[in-house]
């Protein structure tokens, strides 16, 4: 079997709020191979996007392992991590956190230039695809949330990382722009063979995805599409 893109063995990770201890999950083993589709469901406050900014690097685990690419993190240094974030991970937030001084273009190519590349035909690919020509010029910050949107997906794919988390890429849309979207980004990350990790709230966003995974009560658990059944998988 290839070596899962991301895992967690025995995951635990809490938070101190004053003298009480929260645990937001625990005990959970997930593994997501290359190039797969996956949806992370759950209420808010479930731990979703908690989880994955711990993939991310942002958060530290409090118990147990996430192994990248078959490699143990547990003592990356920052160093490490900024390296694994620049040229192998994308992005989407849930705000889009566009650099809003620059223009789109500039968004763009931001990734870019931070591995020393520069801009070509997948560049083109991706505003063709994503409708942003007639607005590479303009500032992100004149744009309708729809476009920020489509700007924030080009920019995290721009440099063809190997993995992709996007934390509610469709939230702040409106159904059909949110179809729209989300097909788009599916299609996107398979033509790169890109690995998708997709956090969201819908299960109409949830059924684009090749597996769905649910978060309740600090364990996750995998729901099946031929019977809607949650299977344990923790």
């Amino acid at each position: 079997m290839d070596t899962p893109h991301v895992a967690l063995k025995d995951a635990e990770k809490q938070f101190q709020d004053g003298k009480e201890i929260l645990t937001v999950f625990k005990n959970i083993d997930f593994s997501v191979q290359a190039g797969a589709k996956v949806a992370l469901t759950g209420v808010s406050g479930s731990g979703k996007s908690t989880l994955l900014n711990v993939i991310a690097g942002f958060e530290p685990l409090t118990a147990g392992k996430l192994l990248l690419n078959g490699e143990q993190t547990d003592n990356w240094k920052m160093a490490q991590w900024s390296q694994f974030r620049r040229a192998h991970l994308g992005v989407v937030f849930q705000q889009f956190n566009l650099l809003t001084p620059l223009n789109v273009r500039s968004n763009i190519e931001f990734p870019l230039a931070l591995n020393d590349l520069g801009w070509n035909d997948w560049c083109d690919h991706l505003v063709e695809a994503l409708e942003l020509g007639e607005i590479l010029e303009r500032h992100v910050a004149t744009l309708s949330g729809g476009q920020q949107q489509r700007v924030a997906i080009a920019r995290a794919l721009a440099h063809k990382p190997m993995l992709l988390l996007a934390d509610e890429p469709a939230g702040n849309l409106d159904q059909n722009a949110g179809q729209e979207v989300m097909k788009l980004l599916t299609e996107l990350a398979e033509q790169n063979k890109t690995t998708l990790l997709l956090v969201t709230h819908s299960q109409d966003w949830a059924e684009f995805m090749d597996a769905h995974y649910h978060i309740q009560n600090g364990s996750l658990e995998i729901r099946t599409k031929e019977s809607g059944r949650l299977d344990d998988a923790c």
